[in-house]
């Protein structure tokens, strides 16, 4: 066969028409069948033995093949039916009678067929393989298709696959009817293209039926073309989900929004059938407005809300309450539900739009600022605890308490003293406006250490301790149950500070109990002022003790 001139795809063709004829050939010369007829001789269990028209020796069939569906057999000794002689065993033939029936119902098909059979579409299941490609069986009848015309994935189990197929080609004196899937497919290609041409033509709004609804989308049929809508283009409000609002057999309107060539498939949109409503919101919406909504969804970690024309809002957690302890937003609103929020941001470009219910309420801080003031005494629950300290919830907000404010003592640390939702007196001890802060204290409502020794001790007495540090400023000593005081430089005379060491003791007079402030401070001038004076009043003492009537009397005259 010349091929000169021919491009590459022309030289696939004829390679496979090539092919064809030998595989067909092939096919036809291993089928080869010889009708006959014959008379059963026996039945047993197993075999049923025939007498063979024209052929000396006897041949054997299967007792299957002379079963119905219900297992019943079909002939008798003495009967008579058609058989095909497939080949020859030592001089037996071999005979089947099923392959008499099939080849009778390939010939009725072929005359039923007649002159216009190209490209009728067969319905049929592979039943096995062969050489040249693949026996297809449709109602009875046999087909066969080569291996360039199954269009097959290399690998792929194919028995038993239900197929559909177009009839290529018929030989009535050969029985054999040739069928080829890749036809099928260049003729749906063919016809879908003139479709999708026709589809993409229009630039109206469509309708299509729901085949199958997944998690991502939908698919749906457009005039036998598929075409998939995905979840972010069924409605404006964003992702949604189809099973929600669609079942199969929906006839749905749709717009196309382009062709896949290699997935064969449109990508379609039903949102786009509608005027966006996002030009609504930029033309009527501002951030800061007050608007009415409806609770259409809730997640937990917020609320989606429907504004009313397909466009839906979210509303964060965080927005819903100035109580920054809500777990789940279901404790305060449920599905349904109509309420007014506050616009705190609109995104056209990305479709987002934010809203808040708190901006619309009172804060917390506000409210509690209008009824309560610095130095008052209430009782709270410890919210939680770190390591600087506790925040004390008093009814909608929270206030801070430090854990030198809650403690005389500095080493000791709210977070080990304290348990969550134990009830607590505090008092406010500062009001921060701008910050919007609660300081709270506790020092003015436990007795301190200096309450305990101001009991006992007072200004002038006199104190020893033991130097616990030494500043540029002064000493600090500790005196009785772990007490500190100060002695300050100018105070420290007649002794020498930098002959002072720590662990040394300092014996002072009490100068300042400070119990507001819980200080204490000492002074060795003090002390030594008061141990002269003491000395003088002594020595004054003695003096007048030793003058005579006789003394008084001189100077008086003198």
């Amino acid at each position: 066969m010349a091929v000169v001139g021919t491009n590459k795809q022309e030289l696939e063709n004829i390679n496979e028409e090539e092919d064809f004829a030998t595989m067909l050939e092939q096919f036809e010369k291993k089928e080869s069948q010889k009708a006959s007829s014959g008379q059963i001789v026996a039945i047993n269990d197993e075999n049923v033995v025939i007498s063979v028209v024209g052929e000396k020796n006897e041949g054997i069939i299967s007792i299957d093949e002379i079963k119905d569906q219900d297992g019943n057999l079909k002939f008798k000794v003495g009967d008579s039916l058609p058989i095909v002689i497939t080949g020859k065993r030592n001089e037996r033939p071999i005979v089947s009678y099923k392959k008499a029936i099939r080849r009778d119902n390939i010939k009725k098909y072929i005359e039923e067929l007649g002159e216009d059979y190209k490209d009728k579409v067969i319905e049929g299941v592979v039943t096995h393989k062969n050489k040249g490609g693949y026996v297809v069986e449709s109602n009875g009848v046999e087909f066969f298709m080569p291996k360039f015309a199954a269009a097959f994935k290399a690998g792929a189990k194919v028995e038993g696959k239900p197929i559909k197929a177009c009839i290529i080609n018929v030989k009535p004196d050969e029985d054999s009817i040739v069928i080829s899937r890749k036809r099928l497919f260049e003729l749906e290609n063919s016809v879908k293209q003139e479709v999708v041409d026709k589809i993409l033509a229009n630039e109206g709004n469509l309708e299509g039926v729901v085949k199958k609804i997944t998690s991502f989308g939908m698919f749906v049929d457009v005039q036998g073309v598929e075409g998939l809508v995905h979840y972010t283009e069924i409605s404006y409000k964003g992702p949604v989900n189809p099973s929600k609002l669609y079942k199969e057999g929906d006839i749905v309107p749709i717009k196309v929004l382009s062709y896949d060539k290699d997935k064969r498939r449109l990508a379609l949109s039903i949102k786009a059938t509608a005027e966006d409503p996002w030009k609504e919101v930029e033309n009527e919406l501002e951030v800061g407005d007050a608007i009415k909504v409806t609770v259409s969804n809730i997640e937990p970690y917020g609320v989606f809300v429907d504004l009313g024309n397909d466009i839906e809002g979210f509303l964060h957690i965080s927005e819903i309450s100035w109580n920054k302890n809500i777990q789940n937003p279901e404790q305060f609103l449920k599905t349904g539900q109509e309420i007014d929020v506050e616009v705190i941001e609109i995104d056209t470009k990305e479709r987002r739009l934010r809203v808040s219910l708190k901006k619309l309420l009172d804060k917390p801080f506000e409210q509690f600022v209008k009824t309560h003031k610095e130095g008052e005494v209430l009782k709270g629950v410890v919210a939680t605890l770190t390591d600087f300290g506790a925040f004390v919830k008093l009814g909608s907000i929270d206030g801070l308490l430090h854990n030198e404010d809650a403690y005389w003592n500095k080493n000791e640390k709210c977070k080990n003293l304290m348990k969550e939702g134990e009830e607590i007196e505090v008092k406010i001890a500062k009001i921060d406006r701008a910050k919007e802060r609660i300081s709270l204290t506790r020092k003015g409502l436990i007795a301190s250490p200096i309450d305990e020794f101001a009991k006992t001790h007072s200004v002038d007495d006199k104190v020893t301790g033991v130097v616990r540090d030494i500043k540029d400023f002064g000493v600090f000593i500790k005196i009785d149950n772990d007490v500190d005081a100060l002695i300050r430089t100018e105070d420290l005379s007649p002794l020498k500070k930098e002959e002072i060491k720590v662990g040394d003791e300092i014996s002072g007079a009490i100068s300042l109990i400070d119990k507001e402030n819980n200080r204490i401070r000492v002074s060795v001038r003090r002390l030594e002022r008061a141990k002269e004076r003491a000395n003088l009043k002594s020595f004054n003492d003695s003096v007048d003790d030793k003058m005579t009537l006789g003394d008084i009397i001189k100077n008086q005259i003198s």
